[in-house]
């Protein structure tokens, strides 16, 4: 079945990765038709908006996806609007910053409930359906950081692991039922998610500089705006996942970001541990917080 005859799914689409893929599906295949999902319902009737200007019948469904009853009901609205769900775009997600040990655990449960529990509770609702129609795709939108874990960094990093664990299971478990599972793995993208990180850091953990890890929290606003003149746009990310929703044979992972391929054999495959954990170390500001102790000590 070509695209524009397919009825896509997207989670977190009203913005960043996830509205640029909408309105770049819209646009380039006429007919096509979208479930939206995201918290904002005003971000998502913008984005649905551009899509049905398009050309795109679009069905909007406001979710958080912390929420699993509201999981539940995306996915039925989504059928009983369209009948099918031929390919779902698994992209809902934010980065849960701070040292570990200072992360509460009611941020740990909402970064796992978002990030992976949600994922899991709609693939479960689509499975049968794409079973039944005779197969589908299911992306996941996952990160470098879901193969390589950096410091400040480890609960987001530790759901995208989950994550990729999960959809390289799948892959293997749906393969007989023609349900193709694939991961993407953007680098640093020109959105929001370093403001959204930076706020929910701010929210989650109270007086964060005065604690141990102080010295390298107060690098991470110069290291975001490192990142982000390296970013890739939205739009790059999106071009990705179409290629990977158009692939007869879809690759298990789809890389998205310069030299990301490079970057991860490097950290995988060469350096030896206690390199990469030095580079980390130093590019996230930790040496700073050993200085900073021994100095007070």
């Amino acid at each position: 079945m070509q695209l524009e005859q397919q009825v896509i799914l997207i989670t977190g689409a009203s913005t960043g990765i996830g509205a640029a893929l909408a309105v770049l599906l819209a646009s380039r295949y006429p007919g096509i038709r979208l479930g939206l999902a995201a918290r904002s319902l005003e971000r998502l009737e913008a984005v649905a908006a551009t899509c049905r200007q398009a050309g795109a019948e679009v069905c909007v469904v406001p979710t958080d996806m912390a929420q699993p009853e509201q999981v539940k009901a995306l996915a039925a609205k989504v059928l009983q609007q369209f009948g099918r769900v031929d390919a779902l775009v698994s992209n809902a997600g934010y980065g849960q910053m701070g040292p570990i040990e200072l992360v509460p655990t009611a941020a740990v449960e909402q970064q796992f409930k978002v990030n992976l529990l949600g994922a899991i509770t709609l693939i479960q609702a689509v499975i049968p359906v794409m079973r039944q129609q005779g197969g589908g795709r299911i992306i996941t939108v996952s990160s470098l950081g879901g193969r390589v874990a950096f410091p400040l960094g480890g609960l987001y990093s530790a759901s995208k692991f989950a994550l990729e664990g999960l959809s390289d299971a799948l892959r293997m478990e749906l393969e007989p039922f023609n349900i193709k599972v694939s991961v993407i793995e953007p680098g640093p993208v020109a959105t929001e998610f370093f403001e959204a990180a930076n706020r929910q850091l701010e929210k989650s953990i109270a007086n964060l500089a005065e604690t141990p890890y102080g010295a390298a929290v107060q690098n991470l606003d110069s290291l975001n705006q490192r990142l982000t003149r390296q970013a890739w746009s939205p739009e790059q990310v999106a071009d990705v996942i179409i290629k990977a929703l158009q692939a007869n044979y879809p690759k298990p992972r789809y890389i998205a970001a310069t030299g990301g391929s490079i970057l991860l054999w490097l950290m995988t495959k060469v350096l030896p541990t206690k390199a990469v954990d030095l580079f980390w170390q130093r590019f996230y500001g930790v040496h700073l917080i050993k200085k900073a102790w021994q100095q007070r000590a």
